[in-house]
């Protein structure tokens, strides 16, 4: 019997990266997700999400023994608590978290090392918008500036390639740049 020993690349293990795939590849349903959270209002502009179970991979997933817990509220300057990171900047470290992923997963499967990672994220955000206070200005931010750093012994050229490509695969950045449809219903 064979005894073979994980390939890890980036703290990526790049062969279940190639199955998970090569799986896709032959099973394209497997690709589908649904994620889900649940967010509770506590006080004033505080609240909790939980985040824990999700379908995924053709069936409900529940690894997850204990849920996640994110608090959300704003500044005080904003007449907050700040018990937690405001919902814009909580887009922020989703969209650098969803790009870090991508980059270090698609680095490894090109077989880069890469030694570092940094974004460096900004978001102007006007509020005359979210107060309903012009009709011109919109609630959300009015762009965001992304600024990276990476340490690497792969040719710029390289990781400039896979940048690019990242930017075309990643989810948050897709959700963020184009309109997503969003149902609303509100139930007793």
């Amino acid at each position: 019997m064979l005894n073979k020993t994980a390939t890890f690349l980036n703290g990526v293990n790049v062969d279940q990266l190639v199955e998970t795939i090569g799986a896709i590849q032959e099973d394209p349903e497997i690709a589908k997700f649904q994620f889900r959270s649940h967010t509770q209002w506590v006080s004033g502009g505080h609240s909790r999400t939980t985040i824990q179970s999700f379908y995924g991979a053709g069936g409900e997933d529940t690894t997850r023994s204990q849920p996640f817990i994110l608090e959300g509220d704003e500044p005080a300057v904003l007449l907050g608590e700040d018990h937690g990171p405001n919902a814009v900047e909580t887009v922020l470290h989703a969209l650098a978290s969803c790009l870090t992923v991508g980059f270090i997963y698609n680095a490894a499967a090109q077989g880069i090392h890469i030694e570092s990672l940094e974004f460096d994220l900004e978001g102007d955000l006007d509020l005359l918008g979210f107060l309903g206070l012009s009709e011109t200005v919109r609630p959300g931010y009015d762009n965001i500036n992304l600024i990276y750093r990476v340490k690497s012994d792969a040719p710029r050229e390289k990781l400039e390639a896979l940048c690019a490509y990242v930017q075309e695969t990643s989810p948050v950045l897709d959700i963020i740049r184009n309109p997503v449809p969003v149902s609303i219903t509100l139930v007793d």
